[in-house]
């Protein structure tokens, strides 16, 4: 018997022995007084037994034909043996003629074996050990937030947090998640602790190609073709489980740090990043932990620090024409003629983007001054923009849209071209001014006269 039950027959019976009234009994099994009367005369005649459900231990008028369940999951066992329970009920349905409910196929394709269930499938991922040493392995992300609530616009925070130690070794506010401003970090991260062993980052097109094999790929992107030149390694995650170290950091600095630039009420990326360093500072001494082994692993950098920039930035060698011209963004650069220039028809050049905006252009090192003859700011149409960097290319798009679209209205005078005089003053010492085209046409009637 159930629990329900066992409550019926000790309250019917407490009833027949005139220690509870039938109004009592009524409201405490939740039926009304005329339902409760039924049960204790069933109770009287039949005991505890009158109680039990009569439609216990049989099967539903509802069930299904024998041989439906048999049919049914050879069906999908025969022809949607990769299909959910959901879209194979409709596929029975309308190329079978056979109603079966979702929920009741869901059960016999999980007593088959053909579907597992929601907790049979959870994967569980093993927790790895940190690295030894610091500047072993350094995590990186970027977290797009509102990091300044409603008092400014949303915005992205790079964050560099060593594997070994959990300590922040860089924090940036930036526009967007992309190739420049993970090359501006990476500056600042290598001048002040020096190239570390690897980069443990996600899948972004920053940082992996997924198309090495495209036309005119090199199978690696300007990230990693700058961390190879610097001899830094870039290792890519296959799940945000792999690098969880960088991602719960994210989750604390969308509490914390948030909290902290409201006290401070900081709501710009500029007073944002002159206020890390000392969020930064007092974030690792609460939550930084000691490595295993206490050498620092980071490599001092083997070029002058004035010569990083040439490395962290846009490289590429484009194609001079035999106009000493090239294309570069949506650019036309038109080289200056000099004695270097003019043999360099038919040659390639390497062009040098930085992440500050400025261009360059050089032939074996050596800097070609040139002019632009088109340059174009618009986002073009059917771009392709990655989701992290959708909301800078919205900001973008919008304000080019602003600005193209900013229409004057003129006013009627101004559609006619009028002119305005100084005030005209009459008085007996009054002459007309003649102009020279009426002077002109009044020469020849002096002459007749």
């Amino acid at each position: 018997m159930s629990g329900n039950e066992l409550q019926r027959i000790e309250v019917l019976a407490e009833v027949l022995s005139r220690r509870r009234t039938e109004a009592s009994a009524a409201a405490i099994l939740g039926i009304s007084t005329r339902q409760t009367r039924r049960l204790i005369v069933a109770y009287r005649a039949g005991g505890g037994a009158s109680v039990i459900h009569k439609s216990r231990g049989r099967a539903s008028n509802n069930r299904l034909l024998e041989g439906v369940r048999e049919y049914a999951v050879e069906l999908v066992r025969s022809n949607y043996a990769d299909f959910g329970p959901s879209l194979a009920a409709e596929m029975l349905l309308t190329k079978h003629e056979l109603r079966v409910s979702r929920e009741t196929l869901r059960k016999w394709m999980m007593a088959d074996g053909l579907w597992l269930s929601r907790k049979q499938r959870r994967s569980f991922h093993q927790p790895r050990l940190r690295r030894e040493a610091f500047g072993e392995l350094i995590q990186i992300d970027g977290s797009d937030h509102r990091w300044f609530e409603s008092r400014g616009d949303a915005c992205t925070l790079l964050v560099f947090i060593d594997d070994a130690t959990s300590r922040l070794v860089h924090l940036q506010f930036v526009l967007s998640e992309s190739t420049d401003s993970y090359l501006s970090a990476v500056h600042a991260y290598v001048v002040a602790f020096g190239c570390p062993i690897a980069f443990y980052s996600d899948k972004h097109t920053v940082f992996r190609i997924n198309r090495s094999s495209a036309p005119g790929s090199t199978g690696m992107t300007q990230f990693g073709r700058a961390l190879a030149e610097l001899n830094i390694e870039i290792i890519c995650a296959n799940s945000s489980q792999a690098k969880g170290r960088v991602e719960r950091v994210n989750r604390t600095l969308q509490d914390r740090l948030v909290k902290e630039l409201r006290l401070a009420n900081i709501s710009d990326i500029d007073a944002g990043n002159t206020f890390l360093p000392s969020f930064m500072l007092a974030h690792n001494e609460r939550f930084a932990v000691t490595p295993i082994r206490t050498e620092d692993m980071h490599r001092p950098l083997s070029i002058p620090v004035d010569k990083l920039t040439d490395i962290l930035c846009h490289r590429e060698q484009h194609y001079v024409g035999s106009q000493l011209t090239l294309t570069y963004d949506r650019k036309r650069i038109i080289l200056e003629r000099n004695a270097t220039s003019e043999d360099l028809g038919g040659k390639y050049v390497d062009v040098y983007d930085f992440p500050d905006g400025r261009l360059e252009v050089r032939s074996n090192g050596l800097l070609l001054p040139y002019s632009i003859f088109s340059k174009d700011q618009r986002v073009s149409h059917t771009a392709i923009v990655e989701n992290k960097r959708l909301g800078h290319a919205l900001a973008l798009i919008k304000a080019q849209q602003d600005r193209h679209f900013e229409a004057k209205v003129k006013t009627n005078s101004e559609k006619g071209r009028y002119q305005k005089r100084g005030r005209q003053i009459y008085g007996p010492d009054y002459v007309p001014k003649i102009s020279a085209k009426s002077a002109a046409m009044a020469e020849p009637t002096a002459e007749k006269a």
